[in-house]
């Protein structure tokens, strides 16, 4: 069954992933903007990286039949120093014409602290203003519940239309806040963390297959870029018709993301 992986970071994966992922199903592959493993030293740095996410990663994804797209920001991991934040988003607007570029990503929350709000919200003005989806990170383990909330009253102070927002990593004590304000919801299927396979299923279960994706997110860390296909089997194990996966894997990540002009199969 064909499917797409709405959020994985391939710049940390081999050319295997690749065509592992073409051969389980996978039409098109979107790339967040994220933490590198380490803190960059220079703006140019992230020039660098807009470059690899929007040149050369379409064309190595190209290679196995799957379409690559991506989003731009720069993390909230790095987000602390204000002052070299805004240097890095200053540079953002020149690659937004980008053919592949779908919008603003993944901003949010790392520690919950008041520069990385204060540079979420600055973040959610370039989107607004160039009328783009957002994709957002929210926090790990303990701070997750706190960081949701600070990011949902943001996006709503912001009056931001939270159709065009798709709030990521939700596990079972927040998908139901995201969902019920109006947001998207992303599921991340981790080996170790965030959501295992019956975890994202138990999810669906209890809080619907609308406005809901499920993604790999898969880095340089313990991950598994086939996760979503992975998924997808795990929902046929417990008898969810073809119709409901197919709309899961598929029909959900294609009505949020042609929101955005860049967005085609």
């Amino acid at each position: 069954m064909p499917y797409i992986e709405p959020h994985a970071h391939m710049v940390s994966r081999t050319t295997d992933d690749y065509q592992a992922m073409a051969i389980a199903g996978c039409e098109a592959i979107c790339e967040p903007a994220f933490w590198a493993g380490f803190d960059r030293s220079s703006a140019q740095g992230f020039y660098d990286y807009y470059r690899q996410l929007t040149d050369y990663e379409p064309k190595r994804a190209a290679k196995f039949g799957i379409k690559h797209f991506c989003w731009l920001c720069i993390n909230p991991k790095e987000a602390e120093d204000s002052g070299f934040a805004r240097e890095v988003m200053a540079i953002i607007p020149e690659f937004l014409d980008q053919p592949t570029v779908l919008g603003i990503g993944e901003i949010g929350l790392n520690k919950n602290t008041v520069s990385e709000l204060t540079i979420f919200e600055e973040h959610v003005a370039i989107a607004q203003q160039h009328d783009l989806p957002i994709l957002i990170h929210t926090p790990h383990l303990e701070d997750k519940l706190k960081g949701t909330r600070l990011i949902i009253d943001a996006l709503n102070n912001a009056k931001v239309d939270p159709n065009k927002v798709i709030i990521d990593h939700v596990e079972e004590h927040t998908a139901g806040m995201v969902l019920d304000q109006g947001f998207w919801a992303g599921m991340t299927l981790y080996p170790e963390s965030k959501c295992t396979l019956p975890r994202a299923v138990d999810i669906l279960e209890n809080f619907g297959m609308e406005n809901i994706w499920m993604n790999s997110a898969c880095d340089w860390g313990i991950s598994d870029p086939l996760a979503v296909a992975k998924c997808m089997q795990e929902m046929k194990k417990r008898q969810h018709s073809r119709e409901t996966i197919h709309q899961v894997v598929y029909d959900n990540p294609v009505k949020f993301l042609s929101q955005s002009p860049n967005f085609s199969l």
